[in-house]
């Protein structure tokens, strides 16, 4: 049974992916309320009510349970206990089983792996014994990550064609926090995949993008990417197992590497709206915000095809200084976040330029 028009949804994070969860759901006549600590956050300017408190302040989470009739959360790090928590309240929606997976780089591929869907390899590291052990199984070469938090490249450290050892003291500048090595991966290009999964198990995919970063950020995603269509359709259909796997509702990012064969290893998966995924807004008659709120209210999902072609970019900085100039160029979809400052590495809007399909 779907969410009647007018009911609340809870959403944990005060973001800018949080901001355009509420935007959706305004627009298909529901209320929204966020948990977040920082008041005044990018997503409290358009909803209907903020709770300015923890992710795991106890009577917050309550407050929010009793207001909502369903919740989500915009980002990844959600207290796994404190969405259990919730879950026991209000139904939850991606469920927490999707945040314990997507929390641990290790678990992570491990879970990949076991519904058969491939990685990069990867050792657990510990310590510096450890990471001297990994480096040797992978030829000198890696890159060391913290297993928890750490995006946009923060949290990382590479090592190139050291066999040797030496490494006494990594772990401890690292923080002495669990750690994984993943190995090269000698890819053409790296894509994404916005995939859906409703109430009722259906599943609907969005074409691939085609990412670059800069600096551990994403910079454009630009469609269509330009990989063979085997390749878009296999990606396509390890969202879906992994949607199936985890009894996913809600939208999921998948980012994979795409090798000289047209084969694919899995990077990450995100259990959220994501990053890549903008460009729908502007492409897509259902973006990937509406497809969420659909998929969460228990609506039928909406077509994810897409119109036009397009290259979505991100607004670092002080690329939001470009913003006048933007607005004057033709067939250009902005969108800022409300963020007052502008800092190096902070993404503070992002644009999509569309152009007519071939």
């Amino acid at each position: 049974m779907s969410l009647p028009a007018g009911s609340t949804i809870g959403i944990i994070g005060g973001g800018q992916l949080g901001r355009m969860l509420a935007v959706a759901a305004a627009r298909l006549g529901y209320r929204t309320i966020i948990l977040e600590p920082q008041a005044d956050c990018p997503a409290a300017q358009v909803a209907n009510r903020q709770i300015t408190a923890a992710y795991d302040d106890a009577d917050a989470l309550a407050e929010l349970a009793a207001a909502s009739a369903v919740v989500t959360y915009e980002f990844e790090n959600v207290p796994v206990a404190a969405a259990s928590a919730l879950a026991a309240k209000v139904p939850v929606h991606p469920p927490p089983r999707a945040l314990e997976v997507a929390q641990d780089r290790v678990a992570e591929k491990q879970f990949l792996n076991g519904i058969g869907i491939k990685t990069a390899d990867f050792r657990a590291v510990d310590n510096d014994d450890e990471l001297t052990a990994a480096l040797r199984a992978f030829s000198g070469s890696g890159i060391l990550k913290t297993r928890r938090m750490g995006y946009d490249g923060k949290g990382q450290r590479v090592f190139r064609n050291m066999e040797t050892g030496g490494f006494a003291g990594t772990c401890e500048a690292m923080s002495n926090v669990p750690l994984i090595l993943e190995s090269f991966v000698a890819f053409e290009r790296e894509i994404s995949v916005i995939a859906a999964r409703g109430l009722d198990g259906a599943v609907a995919a969005y074409d691939p993008a085609e990412n670059v970063h800069r600096d551990g950020i994403l910079h454009t995603s630009t469609l269509p990417a330009q990989i063979r269509q085997e390749t878009a359709a296999a990606a396509q259909a390890a969202a879906a197992k992994i949607l199936s796997s985890l009894d996913y509702v809600g939208v999921i990012g998948v980012e994979f590497f795409v090798l000289a064969d047209g084969s694919l290893l899995a990077n990450e998966m995100a259990p959220r709206v994501h990053n890549s995924g903008h460009w729908t807004e502007a492409a897509c008659i259902v973006s990937q915000f509406e497809q969420h709120i659909r998929a969460i209210a228990g609506l039928p999902l909406g077509n994810p095809g897409r119109h036009s072609n397009c290259v979505m970019e991100n607004l670092i900085g002080d690329d939001v200084l470009r913003v006048p100039a933007l607005l004057a160029e033709p067939d250009l979809m902005l969108h800022l976040y409300g963020k007052a400052e502008a800092r190096p590495g902070r993404k503070m809007g992002h644009f999509t330029r569309i152009s007519r399909r071939s």
